[in-house]
């Protein structure tokens, strides 16, 4: 039997296989687009708010001890017979834990070509992104994202809401005064 070699189809299987290549990451460690955003989000998080989340590995050590498994043999002047006979033991030790960080981000709709290019100009204005404004969220911009962020304690590339706000980007939500103070 012989099966017919069609073209089209071999065309459409490589420009699937394509597709679902260029959306990974292009290297390990890579970060995921800014406008990628989690559809799960944190317990107790508001209806129709967006989030990010990076996950920090736990640190882990090789600790070697010595333990004693037969003390030395004294004599009663302090000389010596048998000395102390060891154990060595080497065992993994959590220094510190896997750690994971939610945090809200702005939603798809506000990241806009203009509202990046804001972004950009206001990362070039503190020292953190070099180049023309382009309005397109890639490797410059979130490299610029992380180094503002990470004085902060956010090390991501994904812009927080928090960091939006600080560089003037978003508006602050103000308190609503009571109706009785005022």
């Amino acid at each position: 039997m012989s099966i017919p070699f069609r073209p089209l189809a071999v065309l459409a299987a490589v420009t699937a296989l394509a597709g679902c290549q260029a959306s990974l990451p292009s290297m390990p460690g890579a970060e995921p687009e800014v406008t990628r955003l989690f559809q799960a989000a944190p317990p107790g998080a508001a209806a129709g708010t967006c989030w990010g989340k990076t996950e920090t590995p736990a640190v882990i050590e090789t600790v070697t001890e010595q333990i004693m498994v037969q003390p030395a043999e004294i004599l009663a002047d302090g000389s010596i017979i048998t000395p102390p006979i060891y154990r060595t033991e080497t065992r993994q030790q959590i220094v510190k834990e896997r750690r994971e960080t939610w945090f809200e981000t702005p939603c798809d709709h506000v990241l806009t070509p203009d509202f990046v290019q804001s972004l950009q100009r206001a990362l070039a204005v503190r020292g953190h992104y070099r180049g023309a404004p382009t309005g397109e969220m890639d490797a410059r911009t979130r490299a610029a994202v992380r180094r503002f962020q990470a004085p902060e304690g956010l090390d991501s590339g994904i812009l927080s809401l928090a960091a939006a706000r600080k560089l003037g980007l978003i508006a602050v939500e103000r308190p609503v005064p009571d109706a009785d103070q005022g």
